[in-house]
């Protein structure tokens, strides 16, 4: 039997469940999951592996129009999405407008590349609103086939499982077979800490925030990270430390408790917060945060 192999990469615009579904698709949480757009910043590879094939998923950040520089990176990593997919699963929910004139539906129109055009989220729907999405995105993408999903029921992944495996090309496999993810230790410590971030604070704030790792110490029984957090403003600064030290001091146990999950074993976390103005429109910074 052939072995096959190929790039299946999730596409959407932000809110429809692509990173649920990433992760439920590969078996474990690579990609952080919060309500807020833009939770996900960088394409993040989960690779699937059997006897006979690698699936090689990529998360994507949220199609958005961009106001500064960060987000112009976001949505051209997005974007280079088609430049080397197999497959694109382009997700999107029972609540979304559905707008034929987005440049996103008019690419998909065009493209050679076989699409899933998965609707998302339909336990929260009832079974004639689904249907008239089928409908509907049948006739704008004629080419796609679509298929009604819940990521987080997990119903119809199955269907997208052998849809995959049967479009994906024969091929080698493009990574060994124990690899599980593109992405280094440091990065999933900084995204485990931002996705805290997401969660216990509002307004711009988790939009202004990046988390660098400084450190990263891996002995038998411990992991000892040192993290720094950074922010556009000094008052933004206040709000993450809080008073007396208590709202970092949430979000610091929260993360230490998930990465103590992710890596099986103890961390110790250390956390400092600094300010560095205007960093989102800085090459220099973006480069130096593995934007660019």
């Amino acid at each position: 039997m052939p072995h096959k192999s190929g790039f299946v990469n999730i596409l959407g615009n932000p809110n429809v469940g692509k990173s649920t579904l990433m992760n439920a698709l590969t078996g474990i949480k690579l990609s952080i999951i919060t309500s807020k757009v833009q939770t996900t910043r960088h394409r993040i590879m989960g690779i699937v592996n059997g006897e006979d094939f690698q699936i090689i998923y990529s998360d994507t950040p949220g199609i958005i129009r961009p106001v500064y520089k960060m987000q112009e990176v976001m949505v051209k990593s997005a974007y280079s999405a088609f430049a080397d997919a197999d497959i694109i699963l382009f997700v999107t929910d029972i609540y979304e407008s559905i707008n034929p004139s987005d440049d996103i539906i008019k690419k998909l129109g065009k493209t050679k590349i076989p699409v899933l055009l998965l609707i998302n989220k339909i336990d929260l729907g009832n079974r004639g609103s689904v249907n008239q999405r089928i409908t509907a995105w049948s006739d704008i993408l004629p080419n796609a086939e679509v298929i009604p999903v819940s990521a987080l029921k997990k119903f119809n992944l199955e269907k997208i499982f052998e849809r995959i495996i049967t479009l994906l090309p024969d091929s080698p496999p493009y990574y060994p077979k124990d690899e599980l993810t593109d992405k280094s230790e440091r990065f999933f410590v900084s995204e485990i800490i931002r996705e805290k971030i997401l969660m216990n604070y509002r307004k711009e704030v988790p939009y202004s925030v990046e988390v660098e790792v400084i450190s990263f110490k891996e002995s038998e029984g411990l992991i000892s990270v040192s993290v720094n957090i950074y922010v556009m403003r000094d008052s933004q600064k206040g709000i993450i430390i809080g008073r007396q030290g208590l709202a970092l001091k949430k979000t610091g146990t929260m993360a230490r408790k998930d990465l103590e999950n992710f890596f099986g074993k103890k961390v110790f976390l250390e956390i400092q917060v600094k300010v560095k103005k205007d960093w989102r429109n800085n090459p220099r910074m973006l480069r130096q945060f593995g934007y660019i």
